[in-house]
């Protein structure tokens, strides 16, 4: 990844000197992140996908730095303070807008996320990112806490967190906070599976046309999560907006239709590149 020494112990010094919060002070509506989503998020396709304007966070690096800081504060002791709603969208808003950061380090001279990896190296994998006392990988964040099985066990993280890629979950043009977090991932997941482009019914195929990431993690969607046991049972309570016909959505509802996994884009969600 192309994310030099230096910048790293730029962080790594930032969160040295950074002031200690407390789960009182730390400013759990997340204003500061908000704000620059909802100036720079560009929703699409009936609020069911976004792009990013990343030239305008560009033009506000710095206010975006500043609230990485604020995310960097807070050590693990704090954290573990938090409650469960103020845990999970900490670390949703965290993976989101280091993401952003991790774009950022590059733009505009890149045309995917994956153009910030090497050939032994995803670019979710290096530990620059200073949070809860240490330094974690984007990887650390989603599959060493979010997923961490055990711990919170809500595969709707799947659509809250965004990977910078056109075949990935919008961006929210907000900010998680815990007070709705529950109402937000409804909303994500009801919006990604709407959306025909990465979910859809081919009634020509008679078969489910997912995204990649149900094919990725499928695993997630077997736990019992609001009794949700297979992507078919998953797909079942969707039927509506999957396929138009009545009929359609009854076979969905049955559960016993096949499966196919979309090729995912990974194309870089910004303004400029075409839907």
């Amino acid at each position: 990844m192309k994310i030099d020494r230096r910048q790293w112990l730029l962080w790594c010094g930032a969160t040295t000197l950074a002031p200690s919060v407390s789960a009182q002070t730390f400013d759990h509506s997340h204003a500061a992140w908000s704000r620059l989503l909802r100036q720079h998020v560009v929703l699409q396709r009936n609020a069911r996908s976004s792009q990013v304007r990343y030239a305008g966070f560009l033009a506000q690096r710095s206010e975006l730095q500043d609230y990485l800081r604020q995310l960097s504060a807070v050590s693990r002791t704090q954290f573990d303070a938090f409650s469960r709603p103020q845990q999970m969208a900490f670390l949703i808003n965290a993976y989101n807008a280091f993401t952003v950061e991790l774009i950022l380090t590059r733009y505009p001279r890149l045309e995917s996320i994956k153009d910030l990896g090497t050939l032994l190296s995803s670019p979710w994998k290096p530990r620059w990112i200073a949070l809860l006392g240490e330094s974690v990988s984007l990887d650390g964040i989603e599959h060493g806490m979010l997923r961490k099985r055990g711990v919170y066990d809500d595969p709707r993280i799947h659509f809250a967190v965004n990977c910078a890629s056109i075949g990935c979950p919008m961006l929210r043009e907000e900010a998680f906070v815990p007070e709705r977090l529950d109402a937000q991932l409804e909303s994500q997941m009801e919006r990604f599976m709407a959306d025909r482009e990465r979910n859809r019914w081919n009634p020509q195929a008679g078969r489910l046309e997912l995204s990649r990431i149900f094919d990725w993690y499928g695993e997630d969607f077997r736990l019992g999560h609001q009794g949700i046991t297979s992507l078919n049972g998953l797909a079942g309570r969707f039927a509506p907006v999957l396929a138009d016909r009545e009929a359609d959505q009854t076979r969905i509802r049955s559960t016993q239709v096949p499966i196919a996994f979309l090729d995912y884009d990974w194309r870089l969600n910004d303004v400029k590149v075409g839907p």
